[in-house]
């Protein structure tokens, strides 16, 4: 059966990324040159595989997101005290925390240093 592997996007600075995204709870894997062009750094969840692929193109600081790119989702046992420790970390919520439908899971997104979104939500573990 398949199984996904990892999503992939593009970052202007690793070391900012690497940050935001351990900040998280991921942790970073293996980075790998990519020739003399690129560098790869794969984050994962403790526990877990390398889920996410950051890919730093060496002299490019930032890109465009694009209309179709929407989100990927972490969970979190408590939704307001990762909050909390984000925002020690100078990361904000786009919004307070919020149910899409009665009696659903709360949600909350974060944008990473190059703008994409994370969404937040809490599962009560």
């Amino acid at each position: 059966m398949p199984e996904l592997l990892h999503t992939c996007y593009r970052i202007g600075d690793i070391d900012r990324s690497v940050a935001f995204y351990s900040a998280l709870g991921f942790e970073e894997v293996r980075r790998m040159p990519i020739g003399s062009d690129a560098t790869n750094v794969f984050m994962g969840l403790p526990g877990d595989g390398p889920r996410l692929e950051l890919t730093y193109n060496h002299g490019v600081s930032d890109y465009e997101i694009g209309t179709g790119y929407g989100h990927i989702a972490v969970s979190a046992a408590d939704l307001d005290a990762t909050l909390e420790a984000l925002d020690a970390q100078g990361i904000r919520p786009e919004k307070p925390p919020y149910s899409v439908r009665e009696g659903g899971s709360r949600i909350c997104f974060v944008r990473d240093p190059d703008g994409y979104r994370i969404e937040l939500v809490e599962t009560g573990d």
